[in-house]
């Protein structure tokens, strides 16, 4: 049995369709419920900072506990907040309205505040499915050896349902909060395929850390049947660098928003691949159970 495990969003969605939108939500929240400002001053500066983070995308990331959990530039959710992150962290006035908001934060204010806030909003964000998605997903529920399971970091209700929409035959399996932003400076893991180590140098600018236990213990979750595994996702450092360190094929769908050193560093790799369009997925899947 092949299981593939697909992420939701920027994956089966048009996610560069909706960060705008969904931008827009979180900041009208941010400034009416959390730092007390007109949303307009909001938006100005959350421009400001998110223009000068696409200036230098290697030098800012959306940091957990200190490490890099991924590059602002890999997604279009990411950048946004990534952005809003930054905006938060350098004013002084925003972050002290943040720590007041969030006085026991499971990571910190500023990375709680940004998880709640995207959390509520995207659960009601009108959804916009890639075209094939719906096919793609009816074709390996009818493949005899295939199980296509729904990745994401958020509660799995909401991306169950959003599926529901698309009118599919049977309900598929979600991997919900699967947390690959949980960034632990102490985690264990090493990974044989990186010489033992816990970090991946992708070149000189980019260096993916896998201190992620919570991914890597659902990666391990899924295979534990002893089933194959392949993962698909729009964006590198999250979903993509673990299963490649792992030894698991990873697919990489090529958006308007991948940037080249993710396209490269997959093209590279043994286990990578590259998915110029989502439609594709099938016949790719064929070429990991051919060989």
């Amino acid at each position: 049995m092949l299981k593939v495990i697909i992420d939701f969003d920027g994956t089966l969605t048009v996610e560069e369709e909706q960060a705008d939108v969904l931008a827009e939500a979180i900041l009208s929240a941010l400034a009416d419920e959390i730092l007390g400002v007109s949303y307009v001053q909001v938006t100005i500066d959350f421009q400001e900072t998110r223009a000068r983070l696409q200036a230098a995308p290697h030098q800012y990331s959306w940091e957990v506990n200190g490490l890099v959990a991924s590059y602002c530039d890999e997604g279009a959710f990411i950048l946004n907040t990534t952005a809003i992150q930054t905006m938060l962290k350098e004013n002084p006035d925003y972050l002290q309205a943040v720590q007041a908001a969030f006085p026991n934060p499971e990571y910190d204010p500023v990375i709680d505040c940004t998880n709640a806030l995207f959390h509520r909003h995207s659960a009601v964000l009108p959804l916009a499915f890639r075209p094939a998605a719906k096919k793609v997903l009816t074709e390996l529920i009818n493949h005899p050896q295939r199980k296509p399971i729904i990745l994401t970091n958020s509660l799995g209700d909401k991306v169950k349902r959003h599926l529901t929409t698309l009118g599919l035959a049977h309900q598929i399996k979600i991997l919900g909060d699967t947390r690959q932003y949980d960034m632990d400076p102490d985690c264990p893991c090493r990974y044989p395929a990186l010489g033992g180590g816990k970090t991946w140098r992708i070149n000189e600018k980019h260096v993916i850390d896998l201190r992620r236990p919570a991914y890597h213990k659902a990666l391990l979750k899924a295979a534990a049947d002893g089933s194959q595994l392949a993962v698909v996702a729009d964006t590198l450092s999250l979903p993509g660098a673990m299963p490649l360190a792992m030894g698991i094929p990873f697919i990489l769908l090529r958006t308007s928003y991948t940037p080249q050193w993710c396209l490269q560093a997959v093209a590279d790799h043994p286990f990578g691949i590259l998915l110029d369009n989502l439609a594709d997925l099938p016949s790719v899947l064929d070429t990991l159970t051919d060989g």
